[in-house]
Parts: C-alpha cells; structure tokens; sequence
C-alpha cells in the first residue's frame, strides 16, 4: 500500500506538494509527465488554476518524509481501510494498544467490532461513495469516548478506494460535560423543588366559585423562573386571586416568588382593595431586591355583587369567557411592575356573571420568539372562546392549544376560575336575605326578627340558628352604637356555610378587646368570635365598613 499517496489527503500535503510542482501520489520515478497542480487546475492552496510558488532551497517535501512513522507516532488512533468491504490495510500503535492488533486483510465488521459499535460503518460507506470526509463528535466505546474523522484515501492497485480512521480521544471532555450536565440538572431539579413547594400544595376552594391552577417550569435548557398563583378566601364569601411573574431565572428568582406570595397572604388578610395591597407589596418588593422586578395581578370576587375587582402591576389582562363562548378582556388601569416605586395603583371591575370563566396567566403561555405578544393574547382568547369543562380541563386545553410542552422554553402558571350556573336540588343550597335598617331603637328587634324568620325558612337546626340570631343581634347593636346610616343586614347561605353581615357609613373597624367587669359594653365582638367559626371585618368602597361572621353548617 502506497501511504505516500494516502498522505496526499492529510490536511497540508497538497501545499507543500504543489509547492514541490509534483503529484504527492506519485513516486518520483514515476514522474515522467512533468505534470503540476497547476497543469490539473488545482494548486497547493485549493484555489483552482493558481500557480504554486516553488519551495525555498533547502526545504523538503512531504514525501521526504515517512509517513509510516508519522502514523505510528500520532497519539491518535489511526486505521486505514481499502475496498467496498473496508478491509484492514494498517492501524498504528495507539490503535493497537487501545483495542489490540488488528490482522491485515481482514474486515472492519469482522475484525474492529469496536468501530462497528462506534457506528462508523456505514459512514465509511458514505464517504466511499461521496469522496468526502465525515466526522463524528463524541461517541462512546469500550468506556472511551471518541471523536472521529473519516477520510476517504487512494489505494493503488485496488479499485473502490479506501478510508482512513483517524480517532481522537475526548473521553476527559466527555465526562467533564458529562458531570457539568449531571451538575446543572441537580441546580435545576433544586431550582424547581423549591419553585414548586413556595406554590400552594392545595388551592384553597371557595364556595362560590370552582378553581384550579397548573404551573409548567420551562424545559431541561431554560433555568427555573418565578411564576406564582395564589387563592386566598378573604371571609364573608369572597375570595382573591393572584398571579404574578419575577423577572428573571434561578434559585433567586424563586426566592423572591416566595416572599412576595408570602406578603400578598398577609396582605390580604387585612381585606384590603386591590390597589393599596399592590402598593404595599410595590414597596416591599424594591426591600426585598432593587434588581428584581416582578408583574402582578391581584384580583377579588364577591358572590354579592358578581364581578371582579382588580388591580394590575404591568401584568397580563384577565380574560373572561362568557356562557355563550364571548370572551371578554380585562381593560385599564394597568400600572408599572412591582419594585419600580412611585405609582399610585388604582382598581378596574370586570363582569363575572354564572356561567362565565376567567383566566390569569403569565407571559409564558402568550409570548413567542419573533412573535408580537398581542398576538399571543388574541390565540389564548381565541382557544379560550371553545375550552370547556371543568376549570382543570380548561387549564389543560389551553396549554395544548397555545403549544405548550414539557420543553417549552419559559415558565408558565395559569389560573382559571369559573362561576357556574347552579340550577335544581344545587341552587337551593345557595340563598340570599337583606335588610335595610334606618335605625332607632326598633332596628335590633327588627333584625332579630328578621334573621330568625329567614334562618327557619332555610331549615336550620334550632341550635345554629339561635346562634345565628344572637350573632345578628350583637353586630347590629355594635353597628348602631357605633356606625351611622345607611345600615343594612344581609344574611347568605352556601352548601358550607351560613354568611352574617352588617354594614354602615362609618369607617372604624371594630377590634376585639377585653372588656372589665364594670365596663357596659366592648363585649359585642367578643361573643362573635366565641360563637362564630370565623369573623372579620373591612373598609367598603366609597367610605364605610362591613363587619361579617361565619358558621360552619353541619355535616
């Protein structure tokens, strides 16, 4: 076998045999021709038809060399095969001292089983047929990783040609990347172990609504972002609803999630409208990280009045599905994101009639590379305007349909919640009673009267509703001593629970306190909290208040 020939096609020769005027395939007896790359059309730099430079005196050619030796000293393995059947012509000693001493003649699918488990065979096949070279990056054999290069060769005085294997191991690189994987799955599996356990485990249920929530973390190439949902049952029958988005990915992302989750609980406790607590929480976000920004929305629904009040910090709007598949989208006011600082928040009001379903979602479900995000918005509303079912149906319909995979390259939390149509044997477990008071000394018989009347029609038993007259009767004498007009008793039953409240135009939230022995009053909400499963009280929209207490309803 002719390895000069061969050499021909390692990367240099040609320059260095055209610089020597001469076809590095040809020995120089055989050179009768006087033929040069250029006379072929060919030069020593791959550049057709220009005239090699000739060699300084003194320098030699590549074929001075013996490229027998060279093969045997490279620390890569080296194989040369010839023919269809790719039959071993030379392998050189690392080949020999990785995988043994290979037998001339034989055939690689014969006698190198380990380039047959590298699956260079029909690549050689390729080559062969191409003329082209091929490479491979990283395959792994006998416990080593390879990158391997095949080249197709001459072969004198045997037709079809040959290939020669030249394999370099990366087996150290291979395992680095390997434990930089391994590495960067464990951050991440923490990353979305956290993300996952500052969620809620269980969404809270309100009476009146039917809810479910699901959050996808990005795929195995994205870092974990802070998308976040809430449920919050504020008493009384109401309840908020909360989503929202940290800019940014990692652990730290998914910290400051969990601290402004965590607020927005605390926040809403104190029953507060949805602008002042975005307030409070555009504050607390620029304490908790200056560089952290973060989009909100805090909304909440009020089976008395059936809309949705809400705020939004640079977030998303809410979409609302009407029963007959008309999709409505939440309008201003929309204010900057958390953490920006000096923006007065203000509450918008959207309709949400039985019947109807919302949704809040974050932009990962809407936006697309290349894609404005409207555009996204307009295909959610568009699937959103046929999703129907159960709220965890919707959720799972709406991922499909906006593309949505497990290696989908952003987080994506998404909240739907549905007011239904309660008719038959259903419907008569939800009632509702009010009473206007207009004060004076007759207004507590009145309620008391009242209540009674109604809690009978409602078929309590007769313990629940004694304490649902005593209940009405302390929070309309604390309402008459220390409220003003207009006053008005409602009373509200749901499949759970029995709802008590009284409103008027005075601002002070009452408070509980211990009341002396000589003290004629301050007991009032004393009683409500001993009695009551539950009680609070809250500022109502142009000035006044509502104090509410709830009872569990039996079995």
């Amino acid at each position: 076998m002719n390895f000069t020939r061969w050499s021909a096609r390692l990367p240099g020769t040609q320059r260095r045999a055209a610089a020597r005027g001469t076809d590095p395939g040809v020995a120089p007896a055989q050179r009768g021709d006087g033929s040069v790359p250029a006379a072929r059309g060919e030069s020593g730099t791959g550049e057709p038809g220009r005239r090699p430079e000739p060699l300084p005196d003194g320098v030699p050619a590549l074929e001075d060399f013996s490229v027998r030796e060279i093969l045997s000293r490279l620390p890569g393995l080296v194989a040369v095969a010839y023919g269809p059947e790719h039959r071993i012509a030379y392998v050189n000693d690392a080949y020999a001292t990785a995988f043994g001493h290979r037998a001339p003649g034989t055939t690689l699918a014969a006698g190198c089983p380990e380039l047959a488990e590298l699956g260079l065979l029909p690549l050689m096949d390729q080559v062969l047929r191409s003329g082209k070279p091929r490479t491979v990056k990283s395959r792994r054999t006998h416990g080593g990783s390879y990158t391997v290069t095949c080249l197709p060769v001459d072969t004198p005085g045997h037709e079809g040609g040959g290939v020669l294997v030249h394999a370099a191991d990366v087996t150290d690189h291979a395992d680095a990347a390997a434990r930089l994987r391994a590495s960067e799955r464990r951050h991440r599996e923490t990353a979305v172990t956290l993300q996952r356990s500052l969620l809620p485990q269980e969404l809270e249920q309100p009476d009146d609504l039917r809810v479910a929530a699901t959050y996808q973390p990005g795929g195995t190439d994205a870092a974990v972002g802070g998308d976040w949902y809430d449920v919050i049952t504020l008493g009384a029958g109401r309840t908020a609803l909360v989503i929202g988005d940290v800019m940014g990915r990692g652990v730290r992302a998914a910290a400051v999630m969990g601290q402004l989750r965590t607020a927005v609980r605390a926040y809403a406790r104190l029953d507060l409208p949805p602008h002042e607590v975005l307030q409070l929480l555009d504050g607390l976000a620029s304490e908790i990280d200056a560089s952290q920004i973060a989009t909100c929305v805090y909304a909440v629904h009020d089976p008395n009045e059936g809309r949705l009040v809400y705020a939004s910090a640079g977030h998303l709007p809410i979409l609302v599905r009407d029963e007959d598949g008309t999709v409505r989208r939440a309008d201003e006011p929309t204010g900057p994101p958390l953490g920006t600082g000096g923006w007065l928040h203000t509450s918008g009001t959207i309709a949400l009639p039985p019947g109807s379903t919302a949704v809040l979602y974050t932009d990962g479900l809407v936006e697309r590379r290349r894609e404005d995000i409207d555009e996204g918005v307009a295909a959610l509303e568009r699937a959103l305007s046929g999703a129907t079912g159960s709220p965890q149906v919707v959720c799972d319909r709406l991922l499909r349909s906006l593309g949505v995979t497990a290696e989908h390259d952003d987080d994506v939390a998404v909240l739907v919640l549905q007011h239904p149509t309660r008719t038959g044997p259903d419907a008569e477990l939800f009632h509702n009673a009010a009473l206007d008071l207009l004060g004076g000394v007759e207004a507590a018989p009145r309620a008391r009267a009242f209540a009674s009347g109604v809690l009978s029609s409602w078929r309590f038993p007769v313990e629940l509703r004694d304490l649902g007259v005593l209940a009405t009767s302390e929070l309309v004498a604390n309402s008459l001593q220390h409220g003003t007009p207009p006053m008005r008793l409602r009373l509200r039953r749901t499949d759970r629970r029995l709802i008590i409240e009284v409103t008027d135009g005075d601002d002070h939230l009452p408070r509980r306190r211990r009341a002396e022995t000589e003290d004629e009053a301050g007991r009032g909400i004393s009683i409500i909290a001993t009695i009551a499963s539950s009680w609070g009280s809250r500022r109502t929209p142009g000035g006044g208040k509502a104090v509410w207490c709830e009872f569990a309803l039996p079995g």
